[in-house]
């Protein structure tokens, strides 16, 4: 990252610029930086201006006590503001949530494009998501930023074997340091189900994508967010799963944001 703003309560944002154009956002989801999304610069440079972020909390980025919700849609503003005053969001994940509840809250923001944002369609659903707040929120307040982690590759649907792996890596020290930033995460998505009431307000349109090889619930989730937007819409990529290949997605969202 080699560029600043300073959010509205003194925070301070990290970003980087590629290529030239109509400015467009990219927004990281849980346990990544804007290091993670950057990879999309590459196909959307040639007609946009991306920018790429650390959010509070990670990379390069600043922290302030406490978070909230409201405090990562000023980083947002404060964003849209260095960059011309106007932007199009791109959201992976919970970042897609971000994105949504951006565009919800009136910022100037042309289109939003979101990639499975995991919303809790399926039975059980909300309950999961509230276990897995109180178990969250007890790791982290004690300091256990391992089990922290463990929880959401658990959440996340990473089998049991692979997380002791991981554990045993050397990306594991890299992970818990982010870790903390969870709780961001897991505030983003609310309760977890689909914010119809917050979706139903948004004024810009949206496309919300999802892999044809990701799980069910993932795309049902998809669809469900481009039923409720009054400007939504919908689009599958073949093959496709929760990490989405760059090189697949980058042209989808160029003809999007070029339309």
């Amino acid at each position: 990252m080699d560029k600043n703003t300073i959010s509205a309560d003194g925070t301070s944002i990290a970003y980087q610029i590629t290529g030239e154009g109509p400015a467009v956002i990219l927004i990281s989801g849980a346990m990544s930086t804007g290091g993670t999304v950057a990879p999309l610069a590459v196909p959307l440079s040639e007609r946009f201006r991306v920018v790429a972020y650390d959010r509070r909390g990670r990379g390069q980025s600043g922290d302030t006590a406490p978070y909230t919700v409201e405090r990562e849609v000023e980083d947002l503003a404060a964003l849209i503001e260095a960059v011309g005053g106007e932007a199009a969001l791109y959201g992976t994940s919970s970042g897609g949530a971000l994105a949504l509840e951006a565009a919800a809250s009136g910022l100037p923001v042309r289109q939003v494009a979101v990639y499975e944002v995991p919303f809790a369609v399926y039975e059980g659903g909300a309950k999961e998501r509230a276990e897995y707040t109180e178990r969250l929120t007890e790791a982290l307040e004690e300091g256990r930023r391992g089990d922290a982690v463990e929880l959401f590759l658990r959440l996340a649907g990473m089998a049991e074997q692979m997380i002791q792996g991981a554990r045993q890596s050397p990306m594991w020290r890299g992970m818990e340091t982010i870790a903390p930033s969870l709780a961001y995460d897991n505030a983003v998505m609310g309760d977890g189900l689909v914010p119809r009431d917050r979706l139903a307000s948004i004024t810009a349109p949206v496309l919300a994508v999802a892999g044809s090889a990701s799980p069910a619930w993932m795309q049902e989730a998809a669809r469900a967010v481009a039923e409720t937007v009054p400007g939504g819409s919908y689009r599958s990529l073949p093959g496709q799963t929760h990490m989405v290949e760059p090189e697949v997605l980058g042209p989808v969202l160029v003809e999007f944001f070029g339309a």
